[in-house]
């Protein structure tokens, strides 16, 4: 089994905190992390429907018969449940009681606010990691159309029809549980017209023209996608230039490879010529980095930056809560010109910090004042890119 990055921090939390919840898409692995992690607590899904009814008609003696430490695999299904958790929590003291996963955010992060506040550390696992797959130059092109989910790496599945699999399973369990559809092909159009927008800025006006619905609908239904981690957007950064700012997101899909299968790209080959495969590594790397942050239980405080006079980063992230630009270009050649936006964006906002670019390629590059990195090697400039790194030494 391939090790995963947050696990460190999932022991630390429950050495903190009487509950931790990790939260993350279908299938990125929760259920197997915890089970690892933990293989002695009792366990207990609350998928299987006999289990589920238990928990509801009689949670006192459900809890009675997973004795802690336990495991409550996707919590969402008994939301009502946590107020008994914080019953038990309260009355005996200790850490790692409970480990819950959950893969619906706002079920689950309305009612632990309501009713575990400081009782629970909140992690979200994704699906796998270019780091922690540790392929040390992968292949680019197959990266967008594989993707990431765990059970394509473990089983060797054909990654095209597990992604339509996963996007039926998807409408077909949680959609039915937040929004009540009255015609699914719309639903799949704005699906598909999303996967066709990404890394761009997202104007659902013009979506609803496209697809014949109103813009607030689009804006529920994009809620829906985000709760559910297939989709997440990325805000623009403000900063005091004085200048007219782009206000609108960005859009991304948290799985690269489910993205590409909605735009029927099935090989990379295809992938290589079609005419979004720089949105499409724009939205891999984007996600690795995100990927990075929550596997060291950081805040993704990431932002990116664009005005009306065309200057833009692909990528912002805060630290001491300045910024740190990053730049990012599908070329699998290095050229000087792609720090080009980091340049002007380092001149005219304050206080920021050296930039770097990321791009396609697999070769360690070199580049004055700016960081170059292989999106293999995206992860580094969450450990790296940080006050006080130095490029030169860090290349040699």
């Amino acid at each position: 089994m391939i090790p995963r990055k947050i696990q460190p921090i999932l022991l630390q939390r429950a050495a903190e905190y009487p509950i931790v919840t990790v939260l993350g898409p279908r299938q990125a692995g929760k259920t197997t992390l915890v089970r690892q992690t933990f293989p002695g607590a009792s366990y207990a899904s609350l998928e299987d429907p006999e289990l589920r009814n238990w928990a509801q008609s009689d949670p006192r003696g459900f809890l009675d018969q997973h004795p802690t430490p336990a495991i409550l695999d996707e919590i969402q299904r008994v939301p009502e449940l946590l107020s008994y958790l914080q019953g038990r929590v309260d009355q005996h003291a200790g850490h790692g009681q409970y480990i819950l996963t959950g893969s619906n955010q706002p079920l689950l992060g309305q009612a632990v606010s309501q009713s575990l506040a400081g009782r629970t550390s909140l992690l979200t696992l994704l699906p796998f990691s270019l780091e922690e797959l540790g392929t040390s130059a992968p292949d680019r092109d197959l990266c967008l159309v594989k993707g990431f989910l765990p059970r394509i790496h473990h089983e060797n599945q054909p990654w095209h029809q597990a992604y339509l699999d996963y996007l039926s399973t998807y409408v077909e369990r949680d959609l039915r549980l937040l929004i009540q559809l009255k015609d699914l092909s719309k639903f799949e159009i704005f699906l598909r017209l999303l996967a066709g927008r990404v890394g761009q800025i997202l104007n659902l006006s013009a979506l609803a023209n496209d697809i014949g619905v109103s813009s607030t609908t689009l804006g529920h239904w994009l809620s829906v996608l985000e709760a559910s981690f297939v989709v997440f957007r990325l805000p623009p950064y403000f900063s005091n230039l004085g200048k007219r700012l782009v206000k609108n997101p960005k859009v991304y899909f948290t799985e690269p490879g489910l993205a590409a299968a909605l735009l029927q790209i099935g090989t990379p080959q295809q992938a290589s010529r079609d005419p979004l495969m720089g949105n499409l590594f724009e939205n891999l790397v984007v996600v690795e980095i995100l990927k990075a942050l929550l596997n060291r239980g950081q805040p993704p405080h990431l932002s990116f930056y664009r005005d009306s006079q065309g200057h833009e980063v692909d990528l912002i992230r805060e630290v001491e809560r300045r910024p740190v630009p990053l730049e990012i270009k599908a070329s699998q050649t290095y050229a000087p010109e792609m720090s080009r936006g980091l340049d002007w964006f380092t001149k005219n906002v304050p206080g920021t910090w050296p930039g770097c670019v990321v791009y396609g390629g697999s070769e360690v590059r070199t580049a004055p004042g700016v960081q170059v990195l292989s999106f293999s090697e995206s992860a580094r400039w969450v450990d790296e890119g940080t006050p006080g790194f130095d490029n030169d030494s860090q290349n040699k």
